[in-house]
């Protein structure tokens, strides 16, 4: 059973580390895979995604029963969709282990809590994930050759 934790500035080593981990965001490939996230990046990115967040953005990590950071969640508003799009990232040592359904149904959760109708994600044509949000009520609203836009109604 996974718990949402809100990160402290100094667990951010977590967050760098997934997003320049190769095999975990080889998901990501068509957009680059790996993001660098050095610690020059972490004030700035706190600031906008923890500390004012305006109710326009919502950062979370996952941990699981053993306390392990696992993964995060996370949305936001995006002006050219005009609605909230979630992510999710699982580390790779701790996928097909049921943590990614985990994952969607806290952050629907989470979402609709905090007032929020409608999440989507646009998520790369190839991405094993999209069968997760489908299987889990998203429905597809557009495509591409190199996307998917899908949408839930919360």
């Amino acid at each position: 059973m996974l718990s949402l934790y809100k990160p402290k500035y100094d667990d951010l080593w977590f967050r760098q580390m997934i997003l320049e981990d190769q095999e975990t965001m080889s998901y990501n490939h068509a957009w680059g895979a790996t993001i660098s996230f050095s610690k020059e990046k972490w004030l700035d990115w706190y600031n906008l995604w923890i500390i004012k967040h305006n109710n326009e953005r919502y950062y979370r990590y996952l941990k699981n029963e053993d306390g392990q950071f696992v993964g995060e969640i996370a949305y936001h508003f995006d002006k050219v969709i005009r609605g909230y799009v979630a992510s999710i990232i699982i580390y790779s040592p701790y996928r097909r282990k049921g943590y990614g359904k985990q994952a969607l149904d806290l952050l629907c959760f989470v979402a609709k809590k905090n007032g929020i109708d409608v999440l989507y994600d646009d998520i790369a044509i190839d991405n094993f994930a999209i069968q997760l949000f489908l299987d889990n009520g998203f429905t597809e609203i557009h495509r591409t050759k190199e996307k998917i836009i899908l949408k839930k109604e919360l």
